[in-house]
């Protein structure tokens, strides 16, 4: 196992296989796993919860952007 695949790990996708809901589902599995890492961060002391809102908050905006641009329904 390589660094990246151990950092990024991708479960496979088991939705309806539209290439734009694909999209979105690695979007959404990025998007929870850099969540775990701010709150890991804040956790540790390492980011005060107001930086660590405003990441998760940019991040929750792409991901909203990513959804909309995909036209995905909600």
């Amino acid at each position: 196992m390589d660094l990246n695949t151990f950092l990024y790990p991708h479960a496979s996708y088991w939705g309806n296989g539209q290439p734009n809901a694909i999209v979105f589902n690695a979007n959404l599995q990025e998007f929870s796993q850099r969540v775990g890492y701010i709150s890991a961060l804040y956790q540790g002391g390492k980011l005060t919860s107001l930086e660590a809102y405003r990441q998760i908050d940019q991040l929750w905006q792409a991901l909203e952007r990513s959804r909309q641009n995909l036209e995905i329904d909600a």
